[in-house]
């Protein structure tokens, strides 16, 4: 016996290998996505290949760590209050509800509960897209009271994605106005675009406008809005089969930037 110890853990929903001694101080971690064992301690090399042995299911790169790219080393200089990838979907409607549950009956369904479901299901959607070179940020506020409900970044570019719940419900997209059920129409196209743009400017990149449609009975489209996909939740892991056109370096500076809040305090 060597004394190492592996231990699983999940980081931005990648799972890790960490090796570590009885103490609990790591030697080295084994990345199985990109099948690389970074070392902390060269004298400790056999030591962890042969820990790692039962792991390790094909050849691996072993090194010390990679250096910090910029967009990593901005990440880390952020203060916990600054950082918005911590946000859980529906992160301001939870801490909402949290302040003001409402009344324990209630004649009606309590609206914002709805539109937690469909932030979650969405987000749960979205989140099945991380580990394959994609980001997403939840909640993202704006100046003004506005917020995004998910910005996407990955290979296929960014997207601005606002989950509508319309759970069993007919879903009538007739750009500008969405109507949900025998409900008013809104003019809820121009709200995501306007996001969307703030978005852009944000981040000074192209960002693309989605409408992600949650359990409705039907949805109908008569015909394609302008600048805006529309798209039910369960449809969004097609955003990883469009087009690559970012680079996995330009990935990561724009997530870096995107999940500092301040980027978002000038629109």
């Amino acid at each position: 016996m060597n004394g190492l110890r592996v231990i699983p853990a999940w980081r931005h929903g990648q799972e890790r290998l960490y090796v570590c001694l009885t103490d609990g101080r790591n030697v080295a971690w084994y990345d199985r996505e990109t099948a690389r064992v970074n070392l902390l301690s060269e004298e400790r090399r056999e030591d962890v290949l042969v820990a790692l042995g039962p792991f390790l299911t094909g050849p691996v790169t072993v090194g010390p760590p990679p250096v910090p790219t910029p967009a990593e080393l901005a990440r880390l200089t952020l203060h916990p209050d600054d950082d918005l990838a911590p946000n859980r979907p529906g992160e301001a409607l939870l801490t909402d509800l949290d302040r003001d549950p409402g009344p324990a009956h209630r004649l009606r369904p309590d609206p914002r509960r709805r539109a937690l479901a469909a932030e979650q299901a969405v987000g749960a959607a979205l989140d099945q897209l991380e580990g394959g070179g994609w980001h997403t940020l939840h909640s993202v506020a704006l100046p003004g009271g506005d917020r995004i409900h998910h910005l996407v970044i990955g290979p296929a570019g960014l997207f601005c994605v606002h989950a509508l719940y319309a759970r069993k419900q007919r879903v009538l997209v007739a750009d500008p106005t969405v109507t949900v059920g025998r409900r008013e129409p809104r003019p809820l196209l121009r709200r995501i675009r306007a996001d969307t743009d703030r978005a852009s400017h944000a981040l000074t990149a192209e960002v693309h406008a989605v409408l992600a449609v949650v359990g409705p009975a039907r949805l109908d489209t008569p015909a394609p809005p302008r600048e805006v996909r529309v798209l039910l939740d369960t449809d969004l892991v097609g955003l990883a089969r469009l087009g690559g056109v970012l680079k996995p370096a330009d990935v990561e500076a724009l997530h870096a930037m995107a999940r500092d809040r301040h980027t978002w305090l000038r629109v």
